[in-house]
């Protein structure tokens, strides 16, 4: 398994190196990441909607020359990157502990604030029904072998979230590691501190996304462009001063 880089979605889809790649989602700009192995393939969040997530796995299996998407990791509970997830029957999805029960006890909060940003209510109603909770929750790390590609889970909140996880792929032959940080990281406005944030540990979630990825890997925000880890350092050092936090 391995992308192909053909049309007609590769343009849609930002090369991060020969086996990952991202793809910035319209509307809310939000993040989706992918990442091919030799036997499985790993999409990073699902989009805001059921259509949405039907075409980013159209597209994803479309740029694995039409094999599988295997695995879906959700990067945290909020409804413009886990309301696609309906569309990935059969595929082994992965949260960080504790996401599981926000997604049962929150529902009508989560297609609430979906209709609230603009998402039409029926389309929010469907995929709330429809939603599909973690098969593995992630405590501490979690290695994927996709095939000669050893991808991490890392649940590194609290944060943004109670419950954010990030993704290290691999770096070598050239290629940097790159981290897939979930709106624990954002550059094309200022960080979310929304009700389920929790300020005094977001820094904390920074240091251990740095200490994970190092100072040459590639940050993929939530939203917007990638960044390097000078960013995520004065992202970080923002977000301290702003909440009080050393």
């Amino acid at each position: 398994m391995r992308l192909t880089w053909e049309e007609p979605y590769a343009s849609d889809w930002e090369r991060l190196s020969p086996y990952a790649a991202r793809r910035r989602l319209p509307r809310w700009d939000c993040t989706a990441g992918l990442v091919a192995g030799e036997h499985a393939a790993l999409l990073v969040d699902a989009g805001s909607s059921l259509r949405e997530g039907v075409e980013l796995r159209r597209q994803a299996e479309a740029l694995l020359g039409g094999a599988r998407v295997t695995h879906l990791a959700l990067t945290h509970p909020h409804f413009d990157h886990i309301l696609g997830a309906a569309a990935f029957s059969g595929v082994e999805v992965f949260g960080a502990v504790g996401v599981d029960g926000v997604l049962a006890r929150d529902r009508d909060e989560l297609a609430a604030d979906a209709v609230r940003h603009g998402l039409d209510a029926r389309a929010a109603g469907e995929a709330v029904d429809l939603l599909v909770r973690p098969h593995h929750l992630v405590c501490g790390e979690w290695t994927l072998d996709l095939g000669g590609v050893q991808v991490m889970l890392a649940n590194v909140g609290p944060g943004h979230t109670g419950h954010d996880l990030a993704v290290l792929v691999p770096g070598g032959n050239g290629s940097p590691e790159i981290v897939f940080c979930g709106d624990l990281v954002e550059e094309s406005g200022d960080p979310q501190a929304g009700p389920d944030a929790m300020p005094a540990q977001w820094p904390h979630a920074l240091d251990r996304l740095l200490d994970l990825g190092g100072e040459d890997a590639v940050y993929v925000p939530g939203h917007g462009s990638v960044v390097n880890a000078a960013f995520v350092r004065t992202q970080r050092a923002a977000l301290a001063a702003q909440f009080g936090v050393s």
